[in-house]
């Protein structure tokens, strides 16, 4: 178990004079990889504690032995860790029992659970009163008492319900704001019966509305409900998953308002700690409109920015943001990112590589792409090749061309067009199918990538081909 020291505590009014610090927590099962719904979870929690100066805890709920996937724990871990959310302290239920048995006989001893068939429950007592809470995204929620029947706190192996473990561990772990989906809405009442047992205060719950795909019914996989790590491999990048995920449920300010956008309540009413609120909009630079690192992310988020409604999952949306953060790159971190991800970039020298990314990089709208988009550079394409005379025509043009650079091409091939009465568009696409065979960049800048040798090669194939 990981633990760090606190750092210097965020004024967050508790009500009793004291300051508390923000601490959130972040609770996935160890039953898979998480989906990009579940992350957004992830994400809006670190911003907020990051927002805050308090904590982010990562707490694995492995109390359900039998849904545990091997190797999904690191999974966890390097889904957060990928889009840079690092995590302050990290817990294991499994490894907190005997906590879970001290809190257990404070129950026994109050009377308020009895052994069924090897578990044990929580005896919720009748009562007239509506069991609610103020939701700090939905408000007022209330539910009737005689909708909740006795309940399990721990199973007949041993290990804790999900109900008795969460609670016992976000008040052992001074949790402020318990941020989730609103699939836990329904189990709220019996978080507030053992709160109210045991006598401590509730944190604040933010549930936050899930995501839907296009339809407007559940996000399925097919409709990109899959996990951050498969959309990294498949060409997508950290930054632009971020951005993507951040404004799905909630809204930034406008720019024109940051100097003084909302400032957000604690459960108590008191102001909570808001650096952003006291910022200069000039300090938050942002180029377009929706376009955040995760730094300024952090200075902007706010729970009281967070919708009520169900954000719309739509792919053209994140492919946006993965195709505006390529072309921010400069050719040389596009050439890293680039023979990283692709083995064919890793074929050739960095020089080529860069010159390759300049040219094709509008193009791109993922990593992936590369492959795709630059691939007549590395061998040639299907496309049928133009009549032999037009190829002969062409090749004495390239033959012509004295100084080999992209400048000296565009100025030779001009005036070959005008010299010979060509029609420009005709030429230089009889230059792109004897030469590439395929759609390409611009033809010049094209061409002046490749040696002039291979070149005038790709030309003689054609005639042969053209034959």
């Amino acid at each position: 178990m990981l633990n760090v020291e606190d750092p210097e505590p965020s004024p967050v009014p508790d009500g009793t004079g004291h300051s508390r610090r923000v601490r959130v927590r972040y609770a996935p099962s160890p039953s898979g990889i998480p989906h990009i719904g579940n992350i957004r979870t992830a994400l809006f929690n670190f911003l907020f504690a990051k927002n805050q100066k308090g904590k982010f805890i990562l707490r694995i709920e492995d109390t359900d032995q039998k849904r545990i996937v091997p190797g999904a724990i690191e999974k966890i871990k390097e889904s957060l860790l990928s889009l840079n959310l690092k995590f302050d302290e990290v817990y294991r239920q499994s490894e907190r029992t005997m906590i879970y048995s001290k809190y257990l006989n404070l129950l026994k001893d109050k009377g308020l659970v009895y052994q069924d068939e090897g578990a044990w429950r929580f005896k919720v007592k009748s009562q007239t009163e509506k069991i609610g809470w103020n939701d700090f995204v939905h408000g007022p929620v209330a539910f009737s008492p005689g909708v909740i029947e006795d309940f399990i706190i721990i199973k007949s192996d041993g290990f804790p319900t999900y109900h008795f473990a969460s609670v016992i561990d976000d008040h052992d772990m001074r949790i402020t704001h318990v941020m989730r989906g609103d699939e836990w809405i329904s189990s709220t009442p019996k978080h507030l019966l053992l709160y109210k047992a045991f006598g401590w205060e509730p944190p604040t719950f933010v549930h936050t509305p899930p995501i839907l795909g296009p339809n407007k019914k559940k996000l399925s996989k097919r409709e990109g409900a899959r996990s951050v790590l498969e959309y990294i491999k498949d060409g997508y990048l950290p930054e632009a998953i971020i951005n993507f995920l951040a404004l799905l449920g909630w809204s930034p300010p406008p720019p024109k308002h940051l100097r003084g956008f909302g400032r957000e309540l604690s459960r108590n009413g008191g102001p909570l700690r808001r650096d952003a609120s006291r910022m200069d909009s000039s300090e938050v630079k942002v180029k377009e409109e929706e376009l955040f690192s995760l730094d300024q992310l952090i200075k902007l988020f706010s729970l009281d920015r967070l919708n009520k409604n169900s954000p719309i999952f739509n792919i053209e949306k994140l492919n946006w943001f993965n195709k505006k953060y390529l072309q921010k790159y400069s050719p040389e971190i596009l050439s890293e990112k680039t023979r990283n991800f692709s083995k064919r970039a890793r074929t050739i020298n960095d020089r080529q590589l860069r010159a390759i990314v300049t040219l094709v990089k509008d193009r791109l709208t993922t990593l992936a792409d590369f492959d795709k988009i630059a691939a007549i550079f590395f061998e040639k394409g299907k496309e049928k090749p133009p009549p032999e005379e037009k190829i002969a025509n062409a090749k004495e043009a390239i033959k012509s061309i004295s100084t080999w650079n992209d400048r000296s091409i565009e100025k030779t091939l001009e005036l070959w067009i005008l010299k010979n009465k060509l029609d420009p568009a005709d030429f230089k696409n009889t230059l792109r199918l004897a030469v590439f065979a395929q759609h390409s960049p611009p033809i010049y800048q094209s061409i002046a990538l490749l040696t002039k040798k291979e070149v005038l090669k790709r030309i003689d194939d054609a005639v042969k081909k053209s034959k």
